[in-house]
């Protein structure tokens, strides 16, 4: 019976001690990674900030948002996180092995990520931008699949933890219900924004 309660104690601390490691590696940033993770975090922290400020405004001026709308800036605030752990490790210990083609499909995911967000912006006064919104929707979403089988086959090889991979589930929940959220509220025409931006 002892042995069967201290089990998920020490599951749950071995997995906090591989965490405050991974975490850790942050002491090992130089000036371009730091350079690099607080631009590419705090862009992402921007979106959080936008479209929850966005949300909070509507509340203040009345608006009776759907239940989507409040998923956008949750969904972008787990991605947010998510990543702003994952770098850590893309910065640190995963630099050397994201040099072999890896750096290049993260650089088309967040290109298509971030045009994906623009165009749909842009699909509230311009409903034709709905389309390269899509597009890019989808590209995005391929590539992290391209993204998660370099993973996948470091963590199979023993050259990946844990801690990176829930990272990930991390990135798709986050990413998945950012978009699917905002794609449902432009689906139902943007209920709320106009008071807000009246």
């Amino acid at each position: 019976m002892c042995l069967a309660s201290s089990a998920p104690r020490h599951t749950v601390q071995r997995a906090w001690r591989a965490w405050a490691i991974y975490v850790g590696r942050i002491r090992e940033f130089d000036r371009t990674d730091w350079l690099v993770y607080l631009g590419w975090v705090g862009m992402m922290l921007g979106l959080v900030v936008a479209t929850g400020g966005l949300v909070v405004v509507g509340l203040a001026r009345g608006v009776a948002w759907p239940a989507e709308a409040y998923f956008v800036p949750i969904g972008a605030a787990v991605f947010t996180l998510a990543i702003a752990v994952d770098t850590i490790g893309h910065r640190t210990i995963y630099k050397e092995a994201l040099r072999g083609g890896e750096e290049l499909v993260h650089h088309i995911t967040i290109a298509c990520g971030v045009a994906s967000v623009v165009f749909l912006v842009l699909a509230y006064s311009h409903p034709a931008c709905a389309i390269p919104a899509m597009v890019f929707t989808v590209l995005s979403f391929a590539y992290s699949f391209v993204d998660e089988a370099f993973h996948w086959r470091r963590y199979v090889r023993a050259d990946a933890d844990r801690v990176e991979m829930w990272s990930h589930v991390a990135i798709f929940v986050g990413h998945g219900t950012m978009m699917l959220a905002w794609w449902r509220c432009y689906q139902l025409g943007y209920p709320g924004v106009a008071e807000v931006l009246t």
